[in-house]
């Protein structure tokens, strides 16, 4: 595209050093070819500012479509960086859940069955008729399994309000700044995002 540009010029030039040319040789006169000889160079030198604009133009033009795609490019990338690290964290995610829900599981089972070893330990004595031993044991097991049962929601409540709080935080810092009012002096914060 841009040789078309030139080319129209290349045209006006020779056109314009055929005239000289030919008006050169039909002269005669000394007079006259040095006027001649003048504006061929006037024209030489118009050339060549023109055609050195007419490159500052296409080089100006080629530098803003590289920069134009080099800032495509870069939001493109930091947007498919960005996809990605959320994919990321949320296999991640997942895959913590998922093994946390198998640990608890397990130990869940096993703790039940440690708990109904004990309450068959204090059934068996109380069927033996040893009377304080076996609601001694039942009283500690039952104590034991209502405060693992208490601990558990406490543990789920926290763990709930922590996930909750990790998908609201905005991805930036909040900046938290301290401003004090002039009615009253007292502090205030302001949050801003």
């Amino acid at each position: 595209m841009s040789m078309f540009r030139f080319f129209i010029g290349i045209l006006i030039v020779e056109v314009a050093m055929v005239a000289l040319v030919m008006a050169f040789m039909s002269s005669s006169d000394i007079a006259y070819r040095a006027p001649i000889t003048i504006l061929a160079l006037l024209v030489t030198v118009l050339v060549v500012f023109w055609f050195g604009s007419i490159t500052e133009h296409v080089k100006k033009d080629a530098l803003i479509r590289a920069k134009e795609n080099f800032v495509r490019e870069r939001e493109n990338r930091l947007i498919a960086a960005e996809a990605e690290k959320r994919a990321m964290l949320e296999d991640t995610h997942k895959r913590i859940v998922k093994e946390t829900n198998q640990v608890h599981a397990r130990s869940n089972f096993k703790l039940g069955a440690a708990f109904a070893s004990v309450i068959m330990f204090g059934v068996v004595m109380l069927y033996i008729e040893l009377l304080t031993v076996g609601l001694l044991t039942l009283s500690v097991a039952g104590g034991a399994l209502g405060g693992y049962v208490i601990r558990t929601r406490q543990d789920g409540l926290i763990y709930r309000s922590k996930v909750v709080h990790t998908a609201i935080a905005p991805s930036q810092p909040i900046d938290v700044n301290v401003i004090e009012s002039p009615q009253d002096g007292k502090k205030r914060l302001r949050h801003e995002a």
